[in-house]
């Protein structure tokens, strides 16, 4: 408890899923919430009770990005904490693309667990437009930028803040039916690289997190490639967004002050590295 007492924290996307498990966090853990999400309705219910502030917005667009940001100047002063959450899985308006990636995943995992080899085929990129592909970028990759640049109009001056940027393991091993999400976020995890140095100066902290299969929305489309992926992961189970929430609120505390630049990924062991 009170491990974010008193600090002001953002979170974008922070109606629903991850980012309102993070808002519930935060506020357990002392912070004043701020909620942005395109669904005003479930940010204001949320920040209600949360004791905090819903703003409607949509991080792809940079004028309505700067203006959230500059009220939120105005009646805070100071901003300690900003989560970059928002995101979507790039099948919102693509059912076609959807259904074919429930059928081949569910046909591959027949496929692996009958003789151990997958035969099926994806076709996620071929059948990309040009559309699915920049909105991808634009709530991912600019979205977090945006966010950054506005947020630092007030860290700069202050000298501190943590930032955190939501990565996923997809965006350094890849994903077979998401070209478009892998690329988005590792765009992130260099940009949180790239950031943290140019603000270490300044004592802000930029870091990822990079989750890795979570039972939430974006993930109950998996079908039945789901048993893959348990078992080619040495826990042999999905994560809960508390995972995900817990990363956060370390990486906002006092208790990660030494630590920038990195990426923490609760991922059962499903990628090991550094």
């Amino acid at each position: 408890m009170d491990r974010l007492k008193n600090k002001i924290a953002l979170i974008t996307g922070g109606a629903r899923g991850l980012g309102a498990s993070i808002a519930h966090h935060f506020y357990k853990e002392g912070a004043e919430i701020i909620i942005c999400d395109t669904n005003f309705a479930d940010a204001l219910n949320l920040a209600n009770k949360l004791n905090g502030t819903a703003y409607k917005m949509d991080v792809s667009k940079s004028s309505e990005v700067r203006d959230v940001f500059k009220t939120i100047s105005l009646k805070y002063k100071t901003l300690d904490i900003l989560v970059n959450n928002a995101g979507i899985n790039g099948f919102e308006n693509r059912q076609d693309l959807l259904d074919e990636r429930i059928k081949i995943n569910n046909l591959q995992s027949k496929e692996f667990s009958q003789t151990g080899k997958i035969n099926s085929h994806f076709d996620v990129t071929v059948s990309m437009t040009d559309d699915d592909w920049h909105k991808m970028i634009a709530v991912h990759l600019n979205g977090t930028f945006f966010c950054t640049r506005e947020a630092l109009k007030i860290m700069n001056n202050q000298e501190s803040g943590s930032i955190i940027n939501m990565g996923s393991v997809l965006g350094t091993t890849g994903g077979p039916s998401s070209p478009h999400y892998s690329a988005a976020k590792a765009g992130i995890l260099g940009f949180t690289r790239a950031t943290a140095r140019e603000l270490a100066s300044r004592n802000i902290r930029v870091n990822a997190i990079a989750p890795g299969y979570i039972d939430t929305d974006m993930t109950s489309s998996l079908g039945d490639v789901k048993k893959i992926v348990k078992s080619a992961t040495p826990m042999k189970r999905f994560g809960v967004v508390e995972d995900i929430a817990w990363a956060a609120v370390y990486l906002a505390s006092q208790e990660s002050k030494f630590v920038t630049g990195q990426t923490i990924s609760p991922n059962g062991g499903f990628v090991m590295s550094q």
